[in-house]
């Protein structure tokens, strides 16, 4: 198990340079064969996603069903990257992917407040693993972060990734609770050290969520450590991502940050509700030159 204190401790943020950095991608022109190829790239990366307490086998099935077809043949549309529920809907939705190598997310930890003592936490993950999850999603304490407590916050995701063993670990920070983005990199390196093979912004739960800016921290920070250390980390920008535009300029921030390695689900995730929705309707207008009513497109 790792240990702290951090091996590279995370420089202090420039807000007004990030910012502007960020408002940059915005301003970026795409279009025809680029623009469709971004757009089923941004399917490819999307971890569809249901968190709701009316969760339900046959809603989790319907999405299992959109993740392995989004959209019909003729529109060349590749599967998505995974599908994410709660852990006891787990063991439903990887019967459901059976053989199809779309592999099961779950939340974990406590999710959304992880407000809870670290033997449940960690009881949460065993659970959700043994019924079949490869990937878990886990939120920090956000509350033992900002006290100061970064010594218990590493432990913790240390301890998680442990009772992971082969699934990967997510870990979510909740970046609308942080408040700064000097604590965005620090929480950042802290995981990234803890062992994290993804970053996360958020849960999708409390808002601000997946900004361009935040997320343009964390991608930097990925970056450092692979200079530093030849490691690949992974980003996962959920919440508040709704429009085929915006994940487009999420994608470019990525190309011009860590470059073209990153740009496939191995290493960059959309969190996606409603995303898939709206790159459906642009790819149907790239594809069969109009825009099409969204009630043709069945909801994930």
């Amino acid at each position: 198990m790792p240990s702290f204190p951090l091996q590279h401790p995370a420089p202090p943020v420039d807000q007004i340079g990030v910012e502007e950095r960020a408002s940059k991608f915005t301003k970026r022109s795409i279009k025809n064969d680029a623009k469709k190829t971004g757009l089923k790239l941004a399917v490819s990366m999307m971890d569809l996603t249901t968190l709701e307490g009316a969760d339900s086998k046959g809603k989790v099935s319907h999405l299992c069903r959109k993740a392995l077809r989004p959209m019909a043949d003729r529109y060349d549309c590749p599967p998505c990257a995974a599908v994410c529920v709660y852990p006891n809907l787990v063991e439903h939705a990887v019967k459901e992917l059976e053989g199809s190598g779309i592999p099961v997310a779950s939340v974990a930890t406590g999710f959304p407040s992880g407000q809870y003592p670290r033997k449940l936490r960690l009881a949460d993950v065993s659970y959700a693993v043994e019924s079949g999850a490869k990937e878990i999603d886990m939120v920090i304490s956000r509350g033992c972060f900002l006290e100061g407590g970064l010594h218990e916050v590493f432990d913790e995701i240390a301890a998680t990734k442990e009772v992971c063993g082969e699934a990967h670990l997510k870990v979510i920070f909740e970046t609308g609770e942080l408040k700064t983005y000097d604590n965005v990199r620090l929480v950042s390196q802290l995981a990234i050290e803890a062992g994290a093979d993804f970053i996360k912004t958020s849960t999708g739960k409390v808002s601000p969520a997946a900004t361009l800016p935040v997320t343009l921290v964390m991608v930097e920070a990925v970056r450092d450590h692979f200079l530093a250390t030849g490691k690949k980390i992974g980003v996962k920008p959920a919440g508040g991502i709704r429009t085929a535009k915006q994940a487009l300029q999420f994608l470019v921030m990525v190309k011009e940050t860590v470059g073209d390695e990153w740009l496939s689900p191995e290493l960059f995730r959309f969190g996606a509700s409603s995303l898939l929705g709206d790159v459906e309707l642009q790819l149907a207008k790239l594809i069969d030159g109009n825009y099409q009513s969204a009630k043709y497109f069945s909801k994930g």
